[in-house]
């Protein structure tokens, strides 16, 4: 499964430490995280990640361009509900909306990624595989 990961500045921390947590699911899939999250993810686990240009530099459209061709199953987006920043808030809905259009799970935060990786250990998201053969984006 291609998994995309991005997370807010505030949330980047809880980003790691989830995939630290979860390293032995998250290395089975494909990987694909904007910029800045990508590289701190990488650095503290290991794990091979395909980045995408950072969230200021087109990064979120990057992502949002692949929800639309089907080319993603699983989006984990750590949102601060704190946030202020209107731009990213709408980048944020806009993203949500897209996976809402295309069917792809989203979790915008901690307990919703921890049922959505539990899942598809259990192989609960397998049906994308249906919907989408098994391939990798091109970098």
């Amino acid at each position: 499964m291609n998994i995309t990961l991005m997370a807010h500045d505030k949330k980047k921390e809880l980003m790691v430490q989830f995939c630290t947590a979860y390293k032995s699911i998250l290395m089975r899939h494909n990987l694909y995280a904007t910029a800045t999250t990508g590289r701190l993810v990488a650095d503290a686990t290991g794990l091979p990640i395909t980045l995408f240009l950072a969230h200021s530099q087109g990064g979120h459209q990057q992502v949002d361009a692949r929800i639309s061709y089907n080319e993603i199953d699983l989006v984990l987006m750590f949102a601060d509900p704190n946030n202020i920043d209107p731009w990213e808030d709408q980048a944020l809905m806009h993203t949500i909306h897209l996976c809402d259009t295309h069917n792809i799970p989203i979790a915008t935060n901690l307990a919703t990624a921890e049922m959505l990786i539990l899942g598809l250990q259990r192989g609960d998201l397998d049906w994308r595989e249906m919907i989408r053969p098994r391939r990798t984006l091109s970098k």
